[in-house]
């Protein structure tokens, strides 16, 4: 693994002319640039965008052979087979914010969910803002009493409209806690929010953290659950294709970096001001000693391709019984038909919390009650297993942790925000910003294109 060296700045100088750095010839390497990025996961690669908007030169450094890191996509006769099983939302704003994704297509799931309870699949719909939180509640109320109904209603509503300011003063507990703390009846804690929060955190026994739970609820108000077009692994290389050209290099092993040089296997050295890591967690506390390394959630996504498309259309589903290992699956070729083969029916379910071995065989006998058809028939395509997928987010918990480690070393990735492509695309603008900000340059607020909801 690459080490962090307490290395000296190097002898050249620098000043501003129309927002790029320039370097006097004081010192010399056999490459240089401003800032030197190690990971091109989605972080490393968003913080490249904000960092050469506003001028700085950027070098980023993948020992992988593709960019992505876990959000990957591999092909399988045709298939387009996601690695992660995350669920994004079209109430992101970093997908909104971060420059590069223009011409991203966001394929929406049928609005709301479909729970399966007791034998039957009930739709609960999301909402969009207020208005969009009331529909939510009263779809969620099919049973209780009116004033379990008035309670969830007002609770969705306040939590749709809540700012960020507002929801980090609220008393810190669990993701079980928090949803206990809503006084619904158990059944509709039991049969909804717990297996929602499930999908939405691959945290299964929800010991994530109240915070992080009330921000993936609110982005279910106020939007629509949502996956790129083409797989997931569509949305680190259009951030990769949109860098100017040579700034991502992949198969790059970093052997040794400082905050003035970093030294490779392949390219030599690589003169800098700034190094900024965006890889995972673990790899991140390799490089820089005394970074924490979080736990991890795991996560295992299986791949069924189908003979006959099972009656849901494009719904993510989820089990209101939790009678099984699969957390939330979908007929993923009805959400997105670029993910299968003209004629072919792809479906995709994720396992929070464990091991492959041995896995399919409760998985088809859940699916086969969650879709209500037979599963013997169903062609396994593939399984991935992450031990590492998700960084736990326990309490306390700090959704903006620390990016600036020292003037000219950063660090970047869900690990420092939430355990999320939204939470990785934040740490990058905000580590990005402080790169700029020790620069004495300003951030880029020119206007980029916004992903399309498809």
């Amino acid at each position: 693994m690459p080490r962090l060296l307490a290395g000296t700045r190097p002898a050249a100088t620098a000043r501003h002319q129309g927002g790029a750095v320039l370097r006097t010839a004081q010192h010399r390497t056999a490459q240089q640039a401003d800032v030197v990025i190690v990971g091109a996961g989605i972080a490393g690669l968003a913080a490249a965008h904000h960092l050469t908007g506003a001028g700085a030169t950027v070098s980023v450094l993948e020992a992988d052979s593709r960019v992505g890191g876990r959000m990957a996509t591999d092909e399988v006769d045709g298939f387009r087979l996601d690695r992660i099983g995350q669920l994004l939302s079209t109430a992101h704003p970093e997908l909104r914010r971060t420059p590069g994704l223009d011409g991203l297509v966001l394929r929406a799931f049928a609005p709301g969910v479909l729970v399966h309870s007791g034998g039957r699949r009930r739709r609960f719909a999301e909402g969009r803002g207020a208005r969009g939180a009331l529909t939510t509640a009263r779809a969620l109320a099919s049973a209780p009493r009116p004033l379990d109904q008035a309670r969830l209603s007002a609770a969705l509503a306040r939590l749709a409209t809540t700012d960020d300011g507002r929801l980090a003063r609220r008393a810190e507990t669990t993701a079980a806690g928090a949803a206990a703390a809503w006084g619904l009846p158990a059944r509709s804690s039991d049969s909804f929010l717990h297996p929602l929060l499930t999908a939405l955190l691959l945290d299964r026994e929800l010991g994530s953290s109240s915070r992080v739970a009330d921000l993936a609820l609110r982005d279910f108000a106020r939007g629509r659950l949502c996956l790129p077009e083409g797989g997931c692994g569509t949305l680190p290389e259009r951030l990769a294709a949109a860098l100017p050209p040579g700034t991502v290099r992949t198969g790059v092993h970093v052997t040794a970096a400082s905050t003035s040089v970093v030294s490779t296997k392949e390219h030599g050295e690589i003169g800098c001001r700034a190094l900024l890591v965006a890889t995972g967690a673990r790899a991140a506390a390799e490089l820089l000693p005394g970074l924490r390394v979080p736990d991890f959630h795991p996560v295992t996504v299986l791949h069924h391709s189908v003979p006959q498309p099972p009656p849901v259309g494009s719904s993510l589903v989820l089990d209101g019984d939790r009678s099984g290992p699969v957390s939330h699956t979908a007929v993923l070729s009805a959400v997105d038909p670029t993910r299968a083969p003209a004629g072919r029916t792809l479906v995709t379910s994720t396992v929070p919390g464990r091991s492959p071995a041995g896995i399919d065989r409760p998985v088809r006998a859940q699916l086969s009650a969650l879709y209500g058809v037979p599963t013997e028939d169903w062609e396994l395509l593939a399984v991935h297993h992450d031990p590492e997928a998700v960084p736990a987010m326990t309490p306390p918990h700090d959704p903006r942790r620390p990016v600036r480690v020292l003037s000219g070393l950063y660090v970047c990735g869900d690990h420092r925000d939430t355990g999320s492509a939204q939470g990785a695309l934040r740490s990058a603008r905000r580590a990005a910003h402080a790169v700029l900000r020790d620069f004495g340059m300003s951030p880029s607020h020119l206007p980029h294109g916004l992903p399309q909801v498809a």
